[in-house]
């Protein structure tokens, strides 16, 4: 088959020439004569449209330059001199911007950041679900709940409430969300800007006690801790998945003879709202932030191809990040076909392994939504396998954690967390997260791993 790869090369490149050249001028409203998936209606136009105008007129959250600095780490991720890890909440609560949370979420990120660092010896780029990771896709628009009937699903605190009295969607929550996301930003830039990497940096190792590296796992913390200063270890950045298109075009603002999203330094697209024909994909073709896409096994490989042209026609580095989420067992079937088809279209992309949503389980005692910590380190080590055969490299992990040390959504881990231990405090309004030692259990497997990979 390799045979014909560059004729087949060829034709790619035709149909999408035409296609691309055919592309109409790009506004950052455009997205709005194409059919858009999972966004929220709102009944009372008249309210919604004062509060994207005030949306529109209100500061930016993040700055263009600060964008086109991660675009730059981005790029030297895609080509293995650094390696980006992202995670944060499945989706922020308002309820939750509160000073300790934040602080122990940021310390969380920049701790993964740390260890990867220290034990695999590669610089990383650290990016928070935070400040913004206020709305969810969901399957359906509405659900059945017992004694309230078909009411609306809950699609994120910017867009209505979890409790079942409160689902109806509301567009003056776009504007809470906008100032919890100001005062969430405002508190980790500050912070960072105080604190003593020492301090932020100092990893607690009691929760892995059971594990059969924590002797190493000691001495590295104590490392890391030693060695924690100047004022890079403590950069981080934020990013949200970009579903609701009304609001991100609201935050969208223009820098010179570019447009940037300024809610947050990256926007993703969802694995649910890329579609070749779709309102997201139009959006985003627009922005010059650095953009993410989740891909996952109902991708095409052409899909993929014509998708990437759409996306970043001049080929500029470090402005996609392929976001994978299969499942464990699953990459090996699906992953070659990606990177092939990267690879014939010729468009540079940095690929991050996202490895908790393609491995949510139901616990069979309880029907409690979970994952298994020991799927999502799989998943990453099969994902790296891949990727060093096929030639190209994984340049990052995406997963959702919480720095909170008592809470109980995901099993395993050496913590050794039970189906039954998920009812003793399990949080979350969507997916489950990783607790503080699991999560810093996964940065140390995966850092070992990758310095394994790169040894070997």
């Amino acid at each position: 088959s390799s045979h014909f790869a560059p004729r087949r090369d060829q034709q790619c490149r035709r149909r999408l020439a035409s296609k691309s050249e055919a592309m109409p001028e790009w506004a950052p409203s455009s997205w709005q004569s194409k059919p858009a998936l999972q966004m929220a209606e709102w009944e009372d136009k008249a309210l919604a449209s004062k509060v994207l105008d005030k949306l529109g007129k209100l500061p930016p959250l993040v700055q263009a330059s600060e964008a086109d600095r991660l675009k730059q780490l981005l790029a030297e991720a895609g080509r293995g001199e650094r390696f980006i890890v992202q995670g944060g909440d499945c989706a922020e609560r308002f309820m939750d911007c509160e000073a300790d949370r934040l602080e122990t979420q940021l310390k969380l990120i920049l701790q993964m950041g740390a260890i990867f660092e220290h034990v695999a010896g590669r610089p990383t780029a650290r990016i928070a679900r935070i400040a913004g990771q206020y709305g969810k896709p969901r399957s359906k628009p509405t659900e059945v709940v017992e004694g309230y009937g078909e009411i609306m699903s809950f699609k994120g605190d910017n867009i209505n409430g979890y409790d079942p009295k409160d689902r109806k969607w509301d567009p003056e929550r776009l504007l809470q969300g906008y100032f919890h996301s100001a005062a969430t930003l405002n508190f980790l830039r500050s912070y960072t800007a105080a604190a003593d990497p020492a301090d932020s940096l100092s990893i607690k190792v009691d929760g892995l006690k059971a594990s059969k590296d924590f002797a190493e796992i000691s001495k590295d913390a104590g490392a890391i801790r030693t060695k924690a200063k100047g004022k890079e270890s403590q950069e981080f950045f934020t990013s949200h998945e970009a579903m609701q298109l009304d609001l991100e075009e609201a935050l969208t603002r223009k820098v010179g003879n570019k447009y940037y999203n300024l809610s947050a330094h990256l926007v993703w697209i969802g694995d649910r709202t890329r579609q070749i024909d779709g309102a997201h994909l139009e959006y985003f073709r627009g922005i010059a932030n650095p953009i993410g896409v989740k891909v996952g096994p109902s991708m095409k490989n052409d899909e993929l191809k014509e998708l990437l042209q759409i996306l970043n026609p001049t080929k500029e580095e470090g402005r996609i990040m392929i976001i994978t989420r299969y499942g464990a067992g699953k990459v090996e079937q699906l992953l070659p076909g990606h990177i092939q088809a990267v690879k014939e279209c010729g468009v540079p992309v940095t690929w991050q392994c996202d490895a908790v949503h393609g491995n949510g389980i139901v616990a069979a005692s309880n029907k409690y939504k979970t994952r298994r910590c020991e799927d999502v380190i799989q998943e990453i080590t099969e994902v790296m396998a891949v990727h060093k055969r096929c030639g190209s490299v994984l340049g990052g992990v995406h997963l959702e954690v919480t720095g909170q040390e008592t809470v109980t959504e995901c099993l395993g881990g050496c913590v050794g967390l039970t189906e039954k231990q998920l009812e003793s405090n399990y949080e979350t309004y969507c997916d489950p997260r990783l607790n503080y030692a699991q999560s810093i259990e996964a940065a140390f497997s995966v850092a070992r791993a990758a310095k394994r990979a790169r040894t070997s």
